[in-house]
């Protein structure tokens, strides 16, 4: 049976990715599609060997680009803090744990659909309390500009008539949309472009495509690893608090998430994995 499985599954991968060519995406994205296919299917596969063995499978819903909290790297494996905490709270429980990555702006219909178990991807509660069922808040950020030291862009209002980036369906996007957040700076731009990942916007911003880019500054610093001719702006756009959002009724798995989250912050795990992703370890905020 687990042949025919096997068997059936190839099938649906080879038909996905024949789908995929015929679409008009960047390249980009469908590397990255591509690549998300891969690592659900192997994931899959631990998940139905643990399903088998009548194991919880904790099925993490994240975004397939998002650094340093979520990512899969060109090997087609996955990675980032929000990640390694998840596969910790996995082993701390016993769990098997099965990745599903995803394009940011699906990530309400993946939920909602079953395929995952919760968002835990950077993902801002603030403005969305009354949206999903919430763990601890477990990181801080700060919403800013990123330009070119050499664009002669110093303040937010030198982005008038500027091209500027950001990623769909973030805390940025949402503060460039809202009259009650930075909708007034929104309209000074020449204009507003949306980007599927901010990689993508990332490089359209060193090869001069756009001027800017309106990014948390966690993700924005690991972008910019390497990268000397780039800086934030001074000025904030706005600040938040990441934490993992679930569906309303799932309280029971909610608060055992919260659980595991208070043992590995107390036993040193969860600074241990943020030590690895300098960008973001002094933004950590869970019990402190």
């Amino acid at each position: 049976m687990k042949k025919i499985l096997a068997t059936v599954m190839a099938v649906s991968m080879l038909a996905a990715v024949a789908l995929t060519g015929c679409g008009s995406s960047a390249p980009e994205t469908k590397a990255a599609e591509t690549t998300a296919a891969a690592a659900a299917e192997t994931t899959a596969a631990a998940a139905e060997s643990g399903a088998a063995e009548g194991e919880f499978v904790f099925k993490h819903g994240f975004d397939l680009d998002y650094p340093p909290y979520s990512f899969i790297d060109d090997k087609g494996e996955v990675g980032g803090f929000d990640v390694e905490m998840a596969q910790a709270v996995c082993d701390y429980y016993g769990w098997k744990y099965e990745a599903v990555p995803f394009n940011w702006d699906a990530k309400d219909a993946e939920l909602n659909a079953g395929s995952c178990d919760c968002i835990w991807s950077g993902f801002t509660m603030n403005g969305r309390e009354d949206d999903y069922l919430w763990s601890k808040p477990y990181s801080d950020n700060t919403q800013m500009i990123m330009v070119n030291k050499n664009s002669g862009i110093e303040t937010l209002a030198d982005l008038e008539g500027k091209a500027v980036g950001v990623q769909t369906s973030t805390s940025a996007y949402d503060l460039l949309n809202d009259e009650e957040g930075q909708a007034e700076l929104a309209k000074t731009f020449g204009s507003l472009e949306v980007y599927e990942t901010y990689t993508i916007a990332f490089n359209d911003l060193k090869a001069g495509a756009i001027d800017a880019i309106a990014i948390d500054v966690t993700s924005g610093n690991y972008l910019m690893n390497g990268e000397p001719d780039y800086k934030f702006l001074d000025e904030v756009l706005g600040s938040e608090q990441y934490a993992i959002g679930f569906r309303k009724d799932d309280t029971e798995l909610c608060d055992k998430i919260n659980a595991a989250l208070d043992a590995l912050a107390a036993d040193g795990t969860y600074d241990k994995i943020g030590e690895k992703y300098p960008d973001i370890k002094d933004f950590l905020c869970l019990n402190k």
